[in-house]
């Protein structure tokens, strides 16, 4: 690459904690407002203001003064509440640079946004203000989170008790009904897809498809005006963000936490050649990975990645998540391809990169939740357990090993009478993946997770062997071939009783597990009543029924979510299922559940019930080691066989008796749970899991 003189004339990048970044984009004072744009590259910088009625009449054209650093600046009294904008950057042409002093861009700070065409976008001035009348965030342990992925638009888009005007809007989520099905289902944070300010792609557009899912943003600072209701749509942006903070206080006060989805790793803007909305036009070398001729480096598959090794990128990035923790109240954030993030100026990986280090350090961010999905597509792309201290991982090792057990170790045992693998592996997981996350981090760095938005819902796992993807327009070349599914011997749909009950207690197991494991579970919205895709495996394009919730269930459904209701509770009574700290062998951990294994004769497992693949059953004991609850202690029988088997239950020092909790074996949950003494004979239904809480002196 050849540094032209005004690569060489620019001050050196201020530094990401640098207070030369504060107060970038709009701040009101006074009866004006002042603009702040950083561009280490542009010639100049033009503010464009337009009319409040006609996103095409610009009724002013002001410059920035460039202050330094890379900062350009302008004070105005024609940037009021509300008053439409866009900027115009002009710069030298070369590789890396794509300035056009004709394009109208987004200013990247803003808090609004208004729409005229598919590209045609425009800023607009949000004050911000809002009533949050001493309602305080919940701040749920981390021990005690349970998290419930899902849709804004989706979740609420058919439910029946909300009024049509709400359905798939900010405040539909945030009413009675939907807080009522939250909180009874034993929900502590809800986990919502993109929800910045998204478009769909051309591509899809031409498919007559859309994005749904979200994951394009366009602006890092303001809420999807889309999912407000139609009047405050009508309203304007003020209003959008309004209803935003106003479904975050509603949820709060009934003391549910809101955690979003960030799509920091990539931008709308894609690929060079795709329409430009506001980076690429303002600084492309200093935002996007590139090569030294121009040419974008892709990591994400989505055709930009967001280059935070410069200070510009970061500190974006930095600041729009104090936004949504500060001014919006929002509790935590779960970071897409967030290996992009951690990517140094080399592209390469390291848990110590400057911007994921400073959004857990960051007073400003203190007791937000950060959940990393530790992957993207470039090379040295997977970092599951390498995020560091303050990071939470979605764990994609603990899915894998959870399907495999109860799902493609089966289908294999049909086949050969014997499954591939025993249940040490199986056990790794449910303890909280000691083998994948450090000491220091301790189970909590592990988000434990089944499904998810991508991927199979949970009634597809069990029902299809493939996925069934044509309806995407991509010859059912997308999304996941492998899977760890199993059809239970018919693919889809299917009147078979003997098949429909294999696969529903198959749900009980894959729920029991996630949610009676060491670490953070993950429910996918619409689990706890085994909603179905038609086996599509990457519905992101699809904004209808095939992906809306719906709430209309059989009797069978209800009993599924009265299973979830009864594991959560469990899970919230009994500390010993929700340790923060690993055990130590020879030292007494405050925190940590001491984990001691038996066999199907009731003694401490060997080495061969753990590596041979004859054995599928396991007796599990945790004891709590008080820390701020009482003495605890739990057993849980897994059985990972078609066949029955006979259980001798442990004889453990301090415990007189076994109560019954939970049983998968059960299709609607037991209100009358039975006792049992050590030593006593349980008879253990084919694959299957029963949890019992163990009561002595100790306890």
């Amino acid at each position: 690459m050849v540094l032209t003189e005004h690569d060489l004339a620019i001050a050196p990048p201020p530094g990401l904690l640098d207070p030369r970044w504060d107060g970038l984009g709009v701040t009101l004072h006074d009866g004006v407002g002042t603009l702040r744009v950083w561009s280490g590259h542009a010639d100049g910088i033009r503010l464009v203001i337009f009319d409040d009625t006609d996103l095409d009449w610009a009724i002013e054209t002001l410059p920035l003064v460039d202050v330094g650093g890379g900062f350009w600046a302008v004070t105005t009294s024609l940037l009021r509440p509300g008053a439409r904008y866009a900027i115009r950057v002009d710069g030298p042409h070369g590789p890396g640079n794509l300035f056009n002093p004709l394009s109208l861009l987004l200013e990247p700070y803003s808090r609004g946004l208004v729409r005229g065409g598919a590209n045609d976008w425009r800023s607009v001035v949000v004050e911000g203000g809002f009533d949050w009348g001493g309602v305080a965030k919940p701040a749920v342990p981390m021990d005690r989170t349970v998290i419930y992925e899902g849709h804004l638009k989706g979740m609420t888009k058919r439910h029946p008790l909300i009024p049509p005007a709400l359905h798939g809007t900010y405040a539909g989520l945030a009413h009675p009904a939907m807080i009522e099905h939250l909180r009874t289902l034993g929900i502590t944070s809800v986990q919502l897809l993109p929800v910045h300010a998204f478009t769909t792609e051309p591509r899809l557009l031409n498919l007559g498809l859309s994005n749904y899912w979200g994951y394009n943003t366009v602006n890092f600072f303001s809420p999807h005006a889309a999912y407000a209701t139609k009047a405050n749509r009508r309203e304007g942006a003020e209003a959008v963000l309004r209803e935003f903070k106003g479904m975050v206080r509603l949820l709060h006060e009934a003391g549910l936490e809101v955690i979003l989805d960030v799509v920091y790793n990539h931008t709308a803007e894609a690929d060079i050649g795709e329409p430009r909305s506001s980076l690429r036009g303002i600084d492309n070398r200093s935002y996007y990975r590139q090569h030294h001729d121009g040419a974008y480096i892709d990591v994400t598959g989505c055709g930009n990645s967001v280059n935070t090794s410069t200070d510009a990128a970061a500190r974006l990035v930095l600041d729009s998540l104090r936004y949504w923790a500060n001014d919006c109240q929002v509790d935590g954030f779960r970071f897409d391809l967030a290996a992009t993030l951690g990517r140094d100026a080399d592209h390469a990986f390291t848990p110590e990169h400057p911007l994921l280090r400073a959004i857990v350090d960051d007073p400003a961010l203190a007791g937000v939740k950060m959940i990393a999905e530790p992957w993207d597509v470039g090379m040295g792309g997977w970092q599951t357990g390498a995020f560091g201290d303050g990071w939470s991982e979605w764990n994609d090792r603990y899915r894998d090993r959870v399907r495999n057990f109860w799902l493609s170790d089966v289908d294999y045992a049909r086949r050969a009478d014997v499954a591939p693998t025993g249940i040490g592996g199986f056990a790794a997981r449910l303890a909280g993946s000691a083998n994948t996350f450090s000491a220091e981090r301790g189970p909590l760095a592990s988000v434990n997770f089944v499904t998810a938005h991508d991927g199979f819902t949970l009634h597809d796992l069990v029902s299809y062997d493939v996925k069934h993807n044509l309806a995407n327009g991509e010859h059912d070349r997308d999304g996941a071939g492998t899977n760890r599914s199993f059809n239970h011997g018919i693919e889809g749909p299917t009147d078979d009783e003997a098949v429909l009950a294999t696969r529903r207690k198959a749900m009980r197991n894959l729920l029991g597990t996630l949610l009676l494991s060491a670490g953070l579970p993950m429910l996918t919205a619409g689990d706890e009543f085994a909603r179905t895709q038609d086996g599509n495996n990457n519905a992101y394009c699809h904004d209808s029924a095939l992906t809306w919730l719906s709430w209309e269930t059989e009797s069978w459904q209800e009993h599924l979510a009265e299973h979830v209701r009864a594991l959560t509770t469990a899970r919230r009574e009994n500390p010993a299922l929700r340790p923060t700290r690993f055990a130590h062998e020879d030292l007494q951990v405050p925190g940590a559940s001491v984990m001691d294994w038996y066999g199907v004769d009731g003694e401490t497992m060997g080495i061969a019930d753990w590596t041979s693949a004859a054995h599928r059953t396991l007796q599990y004991v945790a004891t709590s080691t008080p820390h701020e609850e009482e003495f605890n202690r739990i057993l849980l029988i897994v059985h990972g066989d078609e066949r029955p088997t006979r259980v001798v239950l442990p004889q453990v020092d301090g415990v007189e008796r076994y109560e019954s909790l939970w049983s998968s074996a059960e299709e609607q949950p037991q209100t009358d749970r039975a006792v049992y003494e050590p030593g006593q004979v349980v008879e253990v239904d084919p694959t299957s899991m029963h949890l019992f809480r163990a009561v002595g002196d100790a306890s």
